[in-house]
């Protein structure tokens, strides 16, 4: 699994520092919002054909290990 995070790269001078594939101007929440519209993975490859399956596989498990966090939500006034 360490390779697939391998491949997602945070630099603040590519799109404003969102985590990006391999450091190409695609982010981790394009493909993600692709995904929960529908898109297949081979619709997103036929899209963007710099990618290949385990690009879209690294953006899944980089979004689930940021839900191992743990959140708490408090007022401010």
């Amino acid at each position: 699994m360490a390779k697939l995070l391998d491949r997602i790269t945070i630099d603040d001078k590519i799109c404003n520092g969102k985590p990006t594939i391999r450091g190409k101007r695609i982010t981790v929440q394009t493909i993600l919002e692709f995904l929960s519209a529908g898109d297949s993975a081979e619709e997103i490859l036929n899209q963007y054909p710099s990618l290949n399956k385990n690009d879209i596989k690294a953006c899944l498990k980089f979004a689930a290990n940021l839900m191992q966090n743990s959140y708490s939500i408090s007022t401010v006034s």
